[in-house]
């Protein structure tokens, strides 16, 4: 009963809003650049069957996956070895502090110098930008770790090794989680400002292209994918997390919503 209240509560207000959005627009009543539901629908297949919508959503997907995963690799690695070893925090500690405050895109004419303007200075400054929230939440996952649970395991004579995958890596996996989710949503927000600039295909140029032609409805057509895309990536990181923390989500909240 509780799930199905709030399957209910999720799916009322996106259908009452659609609903509202189209009744509007009929009437004549919404600004020319909020284009109905239908009219986006009608762009979406428009693009879909000159097979501009399959380039566009291609060349996004190839740089937000690759970037994603060099970023989300690389935070995961450096960030347990500066939780775990004194010395590779004490390099990344400074560096991380000093850069993680600066917008990330604003590095992206030094890339665009670095790569031109191809696929790899859109990788390159995602996989950048992601690799900040990973290390900061991996880092933290590991000093947040109840010692305790390291000291049984080495008082029982457990090698380094077997402690760092059978008891570090489960105890950081929750916090883990959370930096990757936030590395993924950075990563389609520097996407679409990676793409504005010097990129001849993806979603944000579809974009781009109906605000410069006052195809408003191509371009709600791009954020529509964008949205899409974005949820689906997010769905499935959280379908991987569920089953990775099986154990962790045995009788908390989340768990029994699901």
């Amino acid at each position: 009963m509780r799930t199905k209240t709030a399957l209910i509560l999720n799916w009322t207000i996106p259908i009452v809003t659609l609903v509202a959005w189209e009744v509007f627009g009929r009437l004549d009543m919404l600004p020319r650049y909020l284009s109905m539901p239908t009219l986006i629908v009608a762009a979406l297949w428009e693009l879909a069957v000159s097979g501009e919508l399959l380039v566009a959503l291609a060349a996004s997907l190839y740089r937000v996956a690759l970037g994603f995963a060099i970023g989300m690799a690389t935070g995961v690695v450096a960030g347990l070895g500066a939780g775990i070893v004194p010395g590779v925090r004490h390099f990344f500690d400074p560096l991380v502090s000093f850069l993680f405050s600066i917008p990330k895109i604003a590095f992206l004419p030094v890339f665009l110098l670095l790569f031109g303007l191809g696929h790899a200075s859109k990788i390159s400054i995602i996989a950048f930008s992601v690799f900040f929230p990973v290390f900061v939440a991996s880092r933290h996952s590991v000093l947040s770790i109840n010692p305790i649970l390291v000291w049984a395991a080495q008082n029982m004579g457990t090698p380094p090794r077997t402690i760092f995958f059978r008891v570090v890596i489960p105890a950081a996996a929750p916090q883990l989680f959370s930096g990757i989710r936030i590395g993924l949503a950075h990563a389609f927000v520097v996407l679409f400002a990676a793409e504005l600039i010097g990129s001849k295909a993806g979603l944000a140029n579809l974009i781009s292209f109906g605000e410069e032609w006052v195809r408003f409805d191509i371009m709600f057509a791009g954020i529509v994918c964008f949205a899409v895309l974005g949820f689906v990536s997010d769905r499935i990181l959280m379908a991987i997390r569920r089953h990775v923390l099986k154990g962790h989500l045995i009788g908390t909240e989340e768990q029994v919503v699901q």
